[in-house]
Order: structure tokens, then sequence, then C-alpha cells
């Protein structure tokens, strides 16, 4: 029965080693250390803020964009609309009633 059991546990044991191998570099060069894992944080983060500014550089040209086609647009309406307003308070001076 020990027997038998230690053939199970030692069976066990093998079959789970190549998975715990492939896990480990193969030699220490390989491990990049803390040190690389800041250089790669700070690369991330570098592109990262570029994304951001990016983004924001676009939005910022969208928004001028649709306030100054909005305010155009505010501008014609008004100006029709005092141009019409003349004309017609000249149109009402002409006519007595």
């Amino acid at each position: 029965m020990k027997s038998k059991l230690s053939a199970f546990l030692l069976a066990g044991a093998l079959a789970f080693a190549p998975g715990l191998a492939l896990g480990q570099p193969l030699n220490p060069t390989q491990d990049p250390g803390p040190k690389q894992d800041m250089k790669d944080a700070a690369h991330d983060t570098k592109n990262a803020a570029k994304d951001a500014a990016h983004d924001t550089k676009q939005e910022t040209k969208k928004a001028y964009r649709s306030t100054k086609r909005g305010t155009k647009k505010a501008w014609h309406k008004t100006k029709n609309t005092v141009k019409g307003a003349a004309e017609g308070a000249k149109e009402g001076a002409h006519q007595p009633q």
C-alpha cells in the first residue's frame, strides 16, 4: 500500500514538473527584474499621456469648430431678422392705417 501511494505521489509530481519548469526563466539574464519593469511602466505611462493629449486636442478642435459654426448660424439669423424688421418698419411707416 505504501509503495502504491509513493508511486502515485511521484507520478503526480512528475506530471506537474514541466509546468512548473516552464514558469521559471532558463537563466537569470531572462528575468528583466525590477529595473526593466520600471522602464516598461514609464514607457506605458508616456504612451498613455500622449494618447490622452491627442484625444484632448481632437475634442478641442471639434468643440471649436462646432461653436464657430453655431455662432455664424446665429449671426446670420440675427442679421436676417433685423433686416426683415427694419424693412417691415419702413413699410409700416409708409402705409398709414
